[in-house]
């Protein structure tokens, strides 16, 4: 058996519960991880506010850090001992739990300059952000012109600042409304911060985690031929005001390679260790910003008040059982 925090029917924090589980067992390409760090995303929140648990205990997380204990017949990327990080996937049980399983081809190295706390913060947001500059923009290392960053001070759009200004030659607006929020995203590389109302010219990317009631005004600001990637799902979004300025419009979700077992999965293992190799070379930085304690369900209900909040400034995490 192991330790784990579930729940049994959708509502708010307070239905986060202790509970014990028996241990999974990996399939052919699974890591069995014993978890030592977890963080929470608003994907957490989301789920747990409305997703019917079904006749089991319903376990949530998807980013976490820990140790490989086992390893499916199958795997080639990782062996027993190996530090990990990833974000597992929406259709399998998640990451608030001591033992864990994982395809390996969603997992990277730990950033080995990081506690496992820090790395926990990483991987969801990290995934995401790389997906909308270099899979859905299709960025590289030469690309010039101006990206907004919605939400600069966020967990994604954290991960899309530090990345677009690592690996790529474009200026970055990110929006922000708090003091303190807008000297995160400028210490984290944003050229220029604004605020969630103002209208820079001459924007050819806009990164978009709250698109209701935007898309007007993302026609305005973007250049002709310009693109919008939306990691949220306002209900009737009317795309017509982008007709115009032939503007693309992407949706982002990272579950969707694990999700699909499209074929190529593997490359979240690759972005994940890439991404931890800048890290130990100081050119991208961890963003927990909170470390509540013991992943427990009176730890977890306070981290999921703070992200249900709204205002929070990078990544809460949670360590060790």
């Amino acid at each position: 058996m192991m330790r784990a925090v579930g729940y049994r029917t959708a509502g708010g924090p307070g239905v986060l519960e202790d509970l014990e589980l028996p241990a999974p067992a990996p399939g052919p390409r699974d890591l069995l991880v014993r978890v030592a760090a977890v963080s929470v995303n608003p994907v957490d929140v989301k789920v747990r506010a409305g997703g019917d648990p079904g006749a089991e205990p319903r376990v949530l997380g998807f980013d976490a850090a820990g140790i490989v204990e086992a390893v499916g017949a199958e795997v080639t990327l990782f062996a027993p001992g190996d530090e990990v990080y990833y974000a597992g996937t929406i259709d399998r049980p998640g990451t608030n739990q001591q033992l864990h399983l994982v395809d390996e081809r969603i997992a990277g190295r730990k950033p080995v300059s990081l506690s496992f706390a820090e790395a926990a913060a990483l991987p969801l947001t990290t995934i995401t952000a790389w997906e909308t500059l270099f899979d859905r923009f299709r960025l590289d290392a030469d690309s010039t012109g101006t990206l907004l960053v919605v939400g600069a001070a966020g967990g994604v759009g954290s991960m899309v600042v530090q990345l677009a200004r690592a690996l790529t030659k474009i200026r970055v607006v990110g929006t922000a409304s708090r003091t303190d929020s807008r000297q995160w995203a400028l210490d984290l590389g944003a050229h220029e911060v604004i605020g969630h109302d103002e209208e820079p010219a001459d924007v050819d990317w806009i990164f978009s985690p709250f698109t209701a009631g935007q898309i007007e005004r993302y026609a305005r600001i973007l250049r002709p031929g310009g693109a919008i990637t939306a990691i949220d799902e306002p209900p009737g979004l009317d795309l017509l005001p982008l007709k115009t300025k032939s503007i693309t419009f992407h949706w982002e979700l990272m579950f969707t390679r694990p999700l699909l077992q499209t074929p190529d999965m593997v490359v979240q293992h690759e972005l994940l260790n890439r991404v931890s190799e800048l890290i130990d070379a100081g050119r991208v930085r961890h963003t927990m910003t909170a470390n509540l304690g013991p992943i427990d369900a009176t730890n977890l209900r306070k981290a999921h008040e703070l992200v249900e909040d709204g205002h929070m400034t990078g990544k809460v995490v949670l360590g060790g059982f």
